[in-house]
């Protein structure tokens, strides 16, 4: 048998993940969704330990990638000493190490403290506010640094479990994988989209009163939106932009793409614009996934006023 080539039997390099964030903010449910991914998982470690722990190079068959989570309340917490340790192991050939910061907005997390009724770690006897902010300073040093900001201040906790799936999956589609989807301003933005089209110039069917009920899936409406010239020449500019994009995307190495059509009340605009870019997609090759987040929503003249 011959033997291994100096390739064969050179380390194999290990990811190393430091996980970060502000409390409350859900450092803890992105370490969760880590483990589930095959890393191993650590919370709460001393960061002065560290090089203990990756202090032999791995060798033979490859080590899983390991994520540490730490906060303010991590014994020995110095941010510049954290710094500088990461920055040594950087240097070595055996690992691949990263930093994901999860941050969320003062104002949220205020709320989502006292919803709980937990005390801020760093409150000490002061308002949550006080704490958030305190934190904050602290950590100000370590979100300037990370490699990866995920913001939570708009997220549910499936969002954030999906915003790291994508990041961090071993198991991360070789092509683009695309979604198509439709929302409603007055709803709320989608916090994860990353190229946003909103179709508000277009005449609204919410004021035809036999197109009301109806949505942006349904012939009449389609009809309707199709016949406006608005809509013709400024979609095929938007059709021409995305699939000039996507090659660029993916020459990157991105793995996930949400593309998102935005109206007042996500029913009749961006549904139709959404359906006509999936269909576009389609015909170019892709298999782009279709949702319409808010399609079952009430019509509602209160919602609509704004742009009539």
């Amino acid at each position: 048998m011959a033997e291994d080539s100096p390739s064969d039997s050179a380390h194999h390099r290990q990811r190393v993940l430091l996980v970060t964030g502000m409390s409350g903010a859900g450092k803890t449910t992105a370490l969760h969704v880590l483990e589930d991914l095959g890393w191993e998982a650590i919370d709460n470690f001393p960061i002065r330990l560290l090089e203990r722990l990756v202090s032999e190079p791995q060798q033979g068959s490859e080590p899983p990638p390991l994520a540490i989570g730490f906060d303010t309340r991590t014994r020995g917490f110095v941010p510049a000493d954290i710094m500088r340790t990461v920055e040594r192991l950087s240097r070595r050939a055996d690992l691949e190490v990263a930093s994901l910061f999860i941050d969320c907005s003062s104002g949220e997390l205020e709320r989502r403290y006292n919803e709980t009724r937990r005390r801020h770690p760093l409150a000490k006897g002061r308002s949550a506010l006080d704490g958030i902010m305190a934190e904050r300073e602290l950590l100000s040093p370590l979100r300037q640094w990370a490699n990866v900001i995920i913001d939570t201040s708009e997220l549910a906790t499936n969002e954030l479990q999906q915003a790291v799936r994508e990041r961090f999956s071993e198991d991360a589609p070789q092509s683009l994988s695309i979604t198509v989807s439709s929302f409603g301003y007055a709803r709320g933005m989608p916090p994860l989209a990353d190229l946003v089209f909103d179709m508000r110039f277009l005449d609204n069917p919410h004021w035809e009163p036999e197109l009301r009920e109806q949505t942006g899936q349904d012939a009449p409406v389609a009809e309707y939106i199709a016949a406006q010239s608005a809509f013709t020449e400024t979609f095929a500019k938007v059709s021409d932009l995305v699939l000039d994009l996507l090659p660029r995307y993916r020459a990157q190495g991105r793995a996930y793409l949400h593309i998102a059509f935005g109206c007042t009340g996500g029913r009749h605009r961006s549904v139709f614009s959404a359906e006509q870019m999936a269909q576009v997609l389609r015909e170019a090759g892709f298999s782009p996934t279709l949702l319409h987040r808010n399609i079952q929503s009430r019509a509602a003249d209160q919602i609509e006023r704004a742009q009539h």
